[in-house]
């Protein structure tokens, strides 16, 4: 199938920023919020998004401009009717996606796609609330305009069509899309959050201070970012479900979130998005 016109839910940083790729990618953008306000504040942010692009030199002023006029922000799931693909980026919660994809079940076309932007929930269970042979994975890495990586997930229901479907788009972006069976973790998150996990129990345990911990991994094996650091960007939050979900799946000790992300969890200490996690960021 073909896919021209792509519908984004979610107002958070990664619905905005899939949005961005989709439109500087030639589609015409469904950008969906339930609150204008929201619906507003992406669009400006994809504005300075473009802009900053433009500045450095990445972009010129005709393309900016292009792609902005690819993208419609809109409150109305109705709207997204006519979508040949919707990617939902929402909160990380198994009832509230599910409630979403039956509603778009009903909204939309029998030949619409409907993927997920998750990182961990099983893509099956979306897939059963809705259309079984057209629901997939299409899980974008933050920031979704700079990272190269999608992962394409398959469920047990989802048809060879649907994920060719899929990995066109995810190429016609500039991703290079990865297929993967439905598990929880998929491939990153799968070996990524023990590393992290291991990272913050050793921290608790006084074995290194925190800057310590950030730099050996930097300079020992050559990684862009400390675990610590990237537990802060990613959201402790996210990072307490995402290691919840893999310890439900395979009970696996290393996968028991460590109990100090919890209290910070508790603490609403979540990283960058509340300004204090392992790091303070009021500065």
């Amino acid at each position: 199938m073909t896919i021209k016109r792509v519908g984004v839910v979610g107002s958070g940083i990664m619905g905005s920023g899939i949005a961005e790729v989709a439109a500087k990618a030639g589609f015409e953008v469904v950008l969906r919020s339930r609150q204008k306000s929201s619906a507003d504040r992406m669009v400006a942010g994809l504005e300075k998004s473009l802009a900053k692009q433009v500045d450095k030199g990445k972009l010129d002023a005709g393309e900016r401009d292009a792609a902005l006029g690819r993208v419609r922000a809109v409150t109305d799931l109705s709207e997204l009717a006519e979508c040949d693909l919707v990617i939902e980026s929402i909160v990380e919660d198994l009832a509230t996606k599910k409630h979403l994809f039956n509603e778009l079940d009903r909204i939309c076309g029998d030949d619409t796609i409907l993927a997920t932007n998750t990182s961990t929930l099983p893509v099956v269970e979306l897939a059963m609330e809705s259309r079984p042979e057209k629901v997939c994975g299409v899980h974008f890495f933050n920031p979704a305009p700079m990272m190269p990586l999608v992962e394409i997930v398959r469920a047990i229901t989802t048809s060879d069509e649907t994920i060719d479907a899929a990995r066109g788009f995810a190429e016609a972006c500039g991703k290079n899309p990865v297929l993967v069976q439905d598990q929880a973790g998929f491939i990153v998150n799968a070996l990524l959050f023990p590393y992290l996990n291991n990272a913050v129990k050793l921290f608790d345990a006084g074995v290194a201070t925190r800057d310590d911990i950030d730099a050996a991994m930097k300079g020992g094996c050559n990684f862009p970012m400390g675990p610590l650091e990237l537990l802060d960007l990613v959201g402790l939050d996210t990072s307490l479900a995402i290691l919840e979900a893999l310890y439900a799946e395979f009970k696996d000790p290393n996968y028991a979130p460590a109990p100090l992300l919890r209290r910070m969890v508790s603490a609403e200490r979540l990283g960058r998005k509340t300004s204090e996690g392992f790091y303070d960021y009021h500065r």
